[in-house]
């Protein structure tokens, strides 16, 4: 049996590395592999879940960021001075 060719997982998009993960645990549940080929891809699903997991914190990461700038803009906003030019009218 030849050995499975794997695409480079940090050329694959989130969603990509999903689907081939979610394709993964169904094979291995499903039971019909040899033990060569099910070693292969609980490998590859251990490598596929570390990279998700790592992206998803990345992004977790940089949304807390955007609201922490986004919370410290609506801060410094609410301490500036109230606007006065109706009071010219």
């Amino acid at each position: 049996m030849a050995e499975t060719e794997f695409r480079n997982i940090d050329e694959m998009s989130f969603k990509e590395a999903s689907i081939e993960l979610e394709q993964i645990v169904r094979s291995l549940e499903a039971g019909d592999l040899e033990l060569e080929e099910s070693l292969a891809r609980y490998t590859r699903g251990v490598e596929l879940l570390k990279s998700l997991r790592e992206r998803l914190a990345n992004a977790e990461q940089k949304v807390q960021v955007l609201m922490d700038a986004s919370d410290a803009d609506v801060k410094a906003d609410s301490t500036a001075a109230p606007a006065t030019a109706f009071l010219d009218d």
